[in-house]
C-alpha cells in the first residue's frame, strides 16, 4: 500500500507499543523507515520487539516509562531528543480498560483509566510540542475508539477518556496548525487483540451483528491508518477522526 521508505529519516515515538495495536503500529512505522522509540511498561516485551525489528534491519529502541507520570514522560522524551535530536511523529496508543457499571465503579479505577488513556496524551504531547514547533513540522496521532463516539454500557470511564482524546486532538490541531503540525485521531472498532480474546462466542456474535463487514479488524489495519496519517500523504489533514471499524459508525 505504501512505499517502504516513506518515513525514512523520521523519529517516531509510540506509547503502549509492546503488544496488540501498539505493537502493530510500531512495526509498521519501523518497516516504513522510521526510527521508532517504543514507550511501555513491559521491558521483556519491549526488548523482544526491538530485537526482532533490529534483526530485520529496522531502527528501534525501548524506554520503560509510565506514561501517566508527567515527570517520567518528560525525562523519557528528553532522552529521545538527546539521542536522536528530534521527534517527528508521536502516536499516543497507551490505554487500559477496567470495565464496570458506574454505580459500582471504584474511584481508583476511574482515575487510573483517565490517567493512562487521557492524561498520558497531555504528558507526551506537551513534551514534544516545543521541539516540533521549532522544526515547523510534526505528526501527532491519538488512538481513540468508536466507544468514544457512541458510548458503551459498563465503560463510562473508558468512553469518557476516548471521547476526551478526540476533543483534545481537535483543540491541539487548532493550536499547532500554523506551525505545520497535524494532529488527528484513529478510532478503532472491535479489533482482534488480547482485549477481545476474552469474549465468548455469544458476545462475539452479538458484536459482529453491529459490524456491517461482519468481521473483527486486525491490528495491522489500524497500523496502516496510522501510517497514512503520519506520512506526507496526509499533510493537509488535521483535526480529524478516522474510524477503522468495519462500518460500525457511519
Amino acid at each position: 500500500m505504501f512505499h517502504s521508505e516513506i518515513l525514512k529519516g523520521k523519529v517516531a515515538i509510540v506509547t503502549g507499543g509492546t503488544a496488540g495495536i501498539g505493537r502493530a503500529i510500531a512495526e509498521r512505522l519501523a518497516l516504513a523507515g522510521a526510527n521508532v522509540v517504543i514507550f511501555g511498561r513491559n521491558p521483556e516485551r519491549g526488548h523482544e520487539i526491538v530485537a526482532k525489528l533490529t534483526g530485520q534491519g529496522q531502527l528501534t529502541s525501548f524506554i520503560g516509562v509510565d506514561v501517566a507520570s508527567t515527570t517520567a514522560v518528560e525525562e523519557a522524551i528528553k532522552q529521545v531528543l538527546e539521542s536522536h535530536g528530534k521527534v517527528d511523529i508521536l502516536v499516543n496508543n497507551a490505554g487500559i480498560t477496567k470495565d464496570g457499571l458506574l454505580m459500582r465503579l471504584p474511584e481508583e479505577d476511574w482515575d487510573e483509566v483517565m490517567a493512562v488513556n487521557l492524561k498520558s496524551a497531555y504528558n507526551t504531547s506537551r513534551a514534544v510540542v516545543r521541539p516540533m514547533m521549532k522544526q515547523r513540522n510534526g505528526k501527532i496521532v491519538n488512538i481513540s475508539s468508536v466507544v468514544g463516539l457512541t458510548g458503551n454500557a459498563g465503560q463510562a470511564h473508558y468512553a469518557a477518556s476516548k471521547a476526551g482524546l478526540i476533543g483534545f486532538s481537535k483543540s491541539l490541531a487548532r493550536e499547532l496548525a500554523s506551525r505545520g503540525i497535524c494532529v488527528n485521531c484513529v478510532a478503532p472498532g472491535f479489533i482482534e487483540t488480547a482485549m477481545t480474546d476474552v469474549l465468548n462466542d455469544a458476545q462475539r456474535a452479538a458484536i459482529l451483528e453491529t459490524v456491517p463487514l461482519k468481521r473483527m479488524g486486525q491490528p495491522h489495519e489500524i497500523a496502516d491508518a496510522v501510517l497514512f496519517l503520519c506520512s506526507e500523504s496526509a499533510n493537509y489533514i488535521t483535526g480529524q477522526v478516522l474510524t477503522v471499524d468495519g462500518g460500525m459508525v457511519m
